[in-house]
């Protein structure tokens, strides 16, 4: 009986064909893209945002936000770090990664990535943190001895040259840095969105907005991070928090977040505007597969809530701790709410057919490479490396020392 089909293999197929509404070609039953590549963008996003924000002192002297911009540089750092794991991982041969390198495709959007993560992480990001924490790095290997002086020799370079001309080249080159780093945040992420927007036979991604609207909740996540880490640091450390910093943080948060929620409407009136073929489809889409994840969850708990908490916090007389709390609220909110975007846009574009009159229903693994678990585990890792960084090297190291950091 080798021509038999196993039955379990007819069951799961039959338990595929259950999800399913409407008419679908026969090769459309699973999903290619799953948890991971949500994993990625929503990543990337938060470090292009936090630096962003960093960006806001460097480069438009916001001195508000100076308590928080060594913090948005480290949280930048190590989201950076994991950036790349998810899409290593969705591929099955993380160790082949480097071929990308060796044998570059100029017109391959994807192969680009990898060229753009080097540039960002390498010629961006790592030398605008080591030109901030140089003199830092010198001064605390004065201090200490044995493997931790061999490691902050190490880590700056060997130099010594401290003196103010020295200090003040490292203020300029990283002024310098961070200019660059501005287009170059902005294209790290807004790629991601264009990798999607010029898919033009998924109605679902192919839109010229989609680059911008990728971006701008990038800048929201980014910014958000940030505040969420600076008041629990701040609460693990029993300290008094800088409302004037958490209020300017905010200003800029509210900022986006408008800006984002409107190009995101936007996007939605576009596509009724235009009224395709696919509108059927995808307004059976958002009402039976999405309805959940995107209108609640996007629209209502990411989005218009936090927009609210954020407007009263600006509008009314609040105490320094309801406002550090409503901040917290608005911030974990938009977490999830960008989180749901990228669902929505990564799983929600594979959830209806190519014939445009079926939908179908995503199924996460809990084990397993593509599977909750492994992104929990990428969701937390920069979290972990967060704060190795920070004990490594201590954002208010200079101050505790009575130090101005340059």
């Amino acid at each position: 009986m080798s021509g038999t089909v196993p039955q379990a293999l007819l069951d799961q197929l039959a338990h595929q064909l259950s999800q399913v509404i409407g008419f679908i070609y026969p090769n459309e039953v699973e999903t290619q893209w799953a948890i991971l590549i949500v994993v990625y963008p929503y990543i990337t996003g938060i470090v292009a945002g936090a630096f962003i924000l960093a960006s806001l002192v460097k480069v438009f002297n916001v001195v508000e936000v100076q308590p928080v911009y060594r913090l948005a540089l480290l949280t930048a750092l190590a989201f950076m770090l994991i950036a790349g794991l998810p899409l290593q991982l969705h591929l099955g041969h993380p160790e082949r990664a480097y071929e990308i390198f060796m044998t570059p495709q100029p017109t391959s959007a994807m192969a680009m990535f990898g060229f753009v993560y080097l540039w960002y992480l390498m010629g961006i990001l790592l030398i605008e943190v080591w030109l901030e924490y140089r003199q830092q790095l010198v001064l605390m290997a004065r201090e200490v001895t044995g493997v931790k002086k061999a490691l902050y020799r190490a880590l700056s370079l060997f130099s010594n040259d401290i003196s103010p001309e020295a200090v003040a080249w490292d203020h300029k080159t990283s002024k310098i840095v961070t200019v660059i780093g501005i287009p170059s945040a902005f294209l790290l992420h807004g790629y991601v969105g264009f990798i999607f927007g010029s898919v033009k036979a998924n109605p679902w991604w192919g839109s010229v907005l989609m680059p911008i609207v990728f971006l701008l909740s990038a800048i929201v996540s980014g910014i958000a991070m940030v505040m969420l880490v600076y008041i629990v640091l701040n609460l693990l450390r029993r300290e008094k928090m800088n409302m004037r910093c958490l209020d300017t943080v905010g200003l800029f948060l509210l900022v986006a977040v408008i800006v984002d929620f409107a190009f995101e409407g936007l996007e939605y009136i576009h596509r009724v505007y235009q009224s395709e073929e696919s509108i059927r489809i995808l307004g059976e889409l958002v009402s039976v597969r999405l309805f959940n994840s995107l209108v609640i969850v996007q629209v209502g708990l990411g989005m218009v809530l936090p927009l609210l908490i954020l407007s009263v916090v600006r509008s009314k007389r609040i105490s320094a701790g309801m406002r550090a709390l409503m901040y917290f609220a608005s911030a974990l909110l938009l977490q999830v709410g960008i989180f749901a975007m990228r669902w929505n846009v990564v799983i929600g574009g594979q959830e209806f057919s190519k014939s445009l009159r079926g939908l179908m229903t995503y199924e996460m693994e809990m084990t397993g490479i593509e599977s909750l678990t492994t992104a929990l585990v990428l969701l937390a890792l920069p979290f972990i490396i967060l704060v190795g960084l920070h004990y490594l090297l201590p954002p208010r190291w200079m101050e505790e020392h009575g130090l101005a950091a340059h």
